[in-house]
């Protein structure tokens, strides 16, 4: 399987780094299967003196997922909900899988999570609302074990 991470720059040796953000599947080295995904994140961030970025490509072998802890999200339920919720709103919160799979809860999603933590949505409505859109997938490596078994391509050059 193809993964892709958008970054600043050339990532030939993935490393799990302390985010400076809570994130939704706690700290880790996030991958997408969307090509597209990648290259809007990098865009994003391009900007000011910054003129390019990269898309960075591996090869993951599924079969790995057995050898490891894994988690995996098909679509947006309750579970993943409360997950992702408890990894954005406390810094503090540690899970202990090597590898998560599953939905990337996007700003879209995110004014969603608003209505929801406002009480405007019940966890129910929210979840409805969620499987409504169209979400990308991310894929977190949170260990330097499962770190081990991605292996880099190459680097594309993104520009704005």
């Amino acid at each position: 399987m193809k993964l892709y991470h958008g970054s600043l720059e050339i990532v030939d040796k993935p490393q799990i780094r302390l985010a400076n953000r809570t994130l939704d599947y706690g700290m880790g080295f996030y991958t997408t299967t969307s090509e597209e995904q990648a290259e809007l994140w990098v865009k994003r961030k391009i900007g000011g003196e910054i003129h390019k970025g990269f898309m960075n490509v591996y090869e993951f072998d599924l079969s790995s997922m057995e050898k490891l802890k894994a988690l995996h999200f098909a679509e947006p339920t309750e579970e993943w909900l409360d997950f992702v919720m408890a990894n954005r709103t406390n810094r503090d919160y540690r899970h202990d899988y090597d590898i998560m799979y599953g939905p990337v809860a996007n700003d879209r999603v995110y004014a969603a999570f608003a209505l929801y933590e406002g009480g405007l949505l019940t966890k129910q409505e929210l979840i409805q609302e969620l499987k409504a859109y169209l979400l990308v997938d991310q894929l977190l490596f949170h260990t330097e074990h499962a770190l081990s078994y991605l292996i880099f391509l190459e680097a594309k050059e993104v520009l704005k």
